[in-house]
């Protein structure tokens, strides 16, 4: 018996592999592609040659930004982003965790000028990629994979 699943090629849009298992639920929401009238196939827990098991994400008609990468990066490192157009990947990135986050995380520390400061953007330096810590470029309060996870998924 063959367990291949089958799920129709996008003709433009956006495919997201190698994500970890059970990362790929977080994906629409991260993405807010709830809110919208995106078509989104989600496979989840899917067998694979690289990882032993693996999420998949396909958006139809929708490229992903930078910004976005960078926000996948932080749940999915190492994941493939395939930009497809006319049903060919057009271009391929790796999601990787960059140096610096500026505007996307909110640091905890209350005291922090980012937050009283409305012209002030959050700026996140990498501290380690495994366990990921990022710190604050202005206050160095640092943050966690968890703290990260919830701020980017609206948690």
């Amino acid at each position: 018996m063959d367990d291949t699943i089958m799920i129709n090629k996008i003709r433009h849009g956006t495919v997201i592999d190698h994500i970890p298992v059970r990362k790929a639920l977080m994906i629409p929401r991260i993405l807010r592609l709830t809110e919208g009238k995106d078509t989104i196939a989600i496979l989840v827990n899917a067998k694979s040659r690289l990882m032993d098991r693996k999420d998949i994400v396909k958006i139809e008609n929708r490229i992903l930004k930078d910004s976005e990468v960078n926000m996948l990066s932080l749940i999915a490192p190492g994941a493939t982003i395939n930009m497809i157009k006319d049903y060919k990947v057009a271009e391929k990135k790796s999601a990787v965790i960059p140096q610096r986050i500026e505007g996307l995380l909110k640091c905890p520390n209350g005291h922090c000028i980012t937050n009283h400061d409305p012209e002030a953007l959050t700026v996140f330096d990498l501290v380690t990629k495994s366990p990921l810590e990022m710190r604050c470029g202005y206050c160095n309060v640092s943050i966690d994979e968890s703290e990260a996870l919830k701020q980017v998924s609206g948690e």
